[in-house]
């Protein structure tokens, strides 16, 4: 259940809302060297920025989702939950010089998900909520006027998860809480940067993958019947769940000044999680927590790659107008989807707008809109695949996001 969070914008549990300006473009900018958010998408474009900055960004996800069970009961509707990830930018250096530092702060992964009372998959899930707060220290360097390079230390400053499902516990229904705090991780963002000519720019960055690990989460059982309550003596839990490394290429062509389009591929390398696994204790000890003192689910995830597009024309000296979309392919396989991963290869389109309200501080606005394709499984999917331990039926998602962002630029 920790693994399997509802993604807010992206494939498997990741969000990528890197900026108001990039999200606007469809999610472009590892080929691009246009804002503070560099330091995310590429390190090594960030030296190329003509200006110190700072930016600021929100983004409210609205998710609509509704599953039908194979049986063809009644069909289930998401509860209506709202999910804000922000970003936050600023870099500093000389203006005329090769260095530059920055300092940023993003919530590259985060979810809320509550299904309604008494659906088919509530042994499942009931409710999960999932935050996590990245920071990190970036420094970049113009090895030429073409040529730039950047790293950034990733560091998983907080995090936090909180789970809940329903058990059968002889004909009676009880519920079981998870809820831990995630130890902190590091890793690496690291990209290259190269600006042949005025119209062309490529760049390349590869974030490196980071294992959150719960230690001694808390377990909190209720409504379990007196005679088993033996069956329940764990009151703590470990487990550990790889966020995924990715590489990224993007294109930049900029045909005329006012015209900027971005062409990026990211491969996000989710193979690496291919179960999830709780193991529970007490007084640091195994504990039995229902059959066993662990339990174990398939998830088999697949790599997936992510298409994106868009662009940036400058309608006057203030009003920027963007306009992008993705095509992101799904990490789940046919047969091993969750009521958390409830995911389907997405169509995406977005839409922004920028204003310079004086030559120094500006507002960008963006709305992104993805139709997840539905996913089907049957009983006999599960059986096959040995995945039993989620429901089979059918899920439909649509989210919206809408976002705003600040930026000061001195």
């Amino acid at each position: 259940m920790l693994g399997s969070v509802s993604a807010a914008s992206a494939s498997g549990f990741q969000v990528y809302l890197p900026s108001q300006q990039s999200i606007g473009m469809g999610g472009v900018g590892v080929g691009l060297s246009m804002e503070q958010a560099a330091q995310f998408l590429n390190p090594g474009a960030l030296a190329m920025l003509r200006q110190n900055g700072v930016q600021v960004g929100v983004s409210a996800t609205f998710a609509r989702q509704a599953f039908r069970p194979a049986s063809g009961g009644e069909q289930r509707e998401l509860q209506n939950t709202v999910v804000t990830p922000f970003n936050l930018y600023a870099s500093f250096g000389p203006k005329e010089g090769k260095f530059r530092a920055g300092i940023s702060v993003y919530t590259p992964y985060g979810s809320t998900l509550r299904y309604a009372e008494g659906w088919e998959g509530r042994y499942s899930l009931r409710e999960i909520t999932l935050s996590a707060i990245y920071v990190q220290p970036t420094a970049s360097y113009a090895l030429t006027d073409k040529l730039s390079v950047g790293a950034g230390l990733m560091i998983l400053a907080r995090g936090a998860v909180n789970l809940q499902r329903s058990i059968d516990v002889a004909g009676t229904e009880g519920k079981i809480e998870l809820d831990g705090k995630t130890k902190m991780g590091f890793g690496v963002n690291a990209g290259i940067f190269f600006k042949p000519s005025d119209k062309l720019s490529l760049g390349v960055s590869y974030r490196s993958k980071i294992d959150a690990r719960v230690e001694g989460g808390d377990v909190t059982v209720t409504n379990p019947i007196p005679a088993l309550q033996a069956n329940f003596a764990g009151n703590k839990f470990d487990a550990t769940l790889p966020l995924a490394a990715s590489v990224n290429f993007g294109v930049g062509i900029m045909p005329t000044e006012k015209l900027t389009i971005g062409v990026d591929v990211n491969w996000v390398q989710w193979s690496a999680y291919k179960s999830l696994r709780f193991d529970f204790t007490k007084d640091g000890q195994p504990a039995q927590v229902g059959r066993g003192t662990f339990s174990e689910s398939k998830r088999e995830f697949q790599d997936a790659f992510t298409f994106r597009v868009g662009g940036q024309y400058k309608a006057t000296d203030k009003l920027a107008l963007r306009l992008g979309g993705a095509y992101d392919m799904t990490a789940v396989k046919d047969g091993f989807v969750t009521p958390e991963t409830p995911d389907g290869n997405r169509i995406i389109g977005t839409a922004g707008i920028g204003y310079d309200i004086t030559e120094n501080f500006g507002v960008d606005a963006s709305f992104m809109f993805q139709a997840i394709q539905k996913r089907s499984q049957s009983e006999q999917d599960l059986v096959n695949n040995g995945t039993t331990d989620r429901p089979a039926g059918t899920y439909r998602t649509n989210i919206s996001i809408p976002g705003i962002g600040l930026r000061y630029n001195f």
